[in-house]
């Protein structure tokens, strides 16, 4: 037999040769190897979905405000970047207002950037500060403004974009890249097919939301309805923005 299947045999299966008898297999739940096979994905996917739901439950989170925003804007503890001092800002305020319920909690993609500058101003103000951070090559750990009991690492995007959805009650998007687009549009298109209730979405900085998305040309093309735009607070104003949220959230 060759060797490195005879050790493979020894040691799942525990073989004893002085004994001259099998001992108890290794249970599958146990075995790293299979649970982090290609076989394996589904159960690595519901450990994702399941194990998130009990933490959440267990800190009494039952609903949250999520931010949206670029890794790269800001670098850390960067408030002369405006838009890292913006998001502090409406973070913090929403924070604040989120502690008077009690069960709220503000969340971001729990990295740099944008994402820090959330999970600081929810954190500064002593508000449930989470993070649904995922594992990538350039991002190596979350940041240290997060509450460590709500300290996510994904590994599938779409389960990790699953919570950022699942209980928030509100949206604020700040300026952002191709992640921050396609967590847009999942946004609307759930709202759009009825999918998720609607909820209010402010999308932060003009300038840049109208030079990057025409969306009044996407009514004029027949591709969105009016009913879709409206469903987009466009603003500048970080007091305005706070007020939207709390005036139009539906817990």
């Amino acid at each position: 037999m060759h060797f490195a299947v005879a050790f493979h045999i020894l040691y799942y299966m525990k073989y004893d040769p002085g004994k001259r008898q099998r001992l108890r297999q290794m249970k599958a739940y146990k075995n790293n190897t299979f649970l982090n096979s290609r076989e394996a994905r589904n159960i690595r996917i519901q450990c994702e979905m399941t194990e998130p739901a009990m933490r959440l439950k267990r800190s009494g989170v039952d609903h949250m405000i999520t931010f949206f925003g670029s890794a790269r804007l800001g670098g850390t503890n960067d408030f002369d970047d405006p838009d890292y001092s913006s998001a502090y800002i409406m973070a913090n305020k929403l924070g604040a207002w989120a502690k008077t319920h009690g069960n709220i909690g503000i969340s971001s993609g729990g990295g740099p950037g944008i994402m820090e500058a959330v999970n600081r101003g929810a954190h500064d103000i002593d508000c449930k500060s989470i993070g649904m951070g995922i594992s990538l090559p350039f991002e190596q750990q979350n940041n240290k403004f997060i509450s460590s009991e709500l300290d996510f690492e994904f590994h599938y995007f779409f389960t990790r974009k699953y919570w950022c959805a699942y209980l928030s009650k509100a949206f604020v998007i700040l300026p952002g890249g191709v992640g921050t687009m396609d967590e847009l549009g999942e946004i609307l298109t759930l709202i759009q097919t009825e999918k998720m209730k609607p909820c209010p979405i402010v999308l932060f900085n003009s300038e840049f939301w109208n030079n990057v998305v025409n969306f009044e040309y996407m009514v004029k093309y027949g591709t969105i309805s009016q009913s879709d735009l409206d469903l987009l607070h466009i603003t500048d104003d970080t007091n305005d923005a706070v007020e939207h949220v709390v005036k139009n959230v539906s817990l």
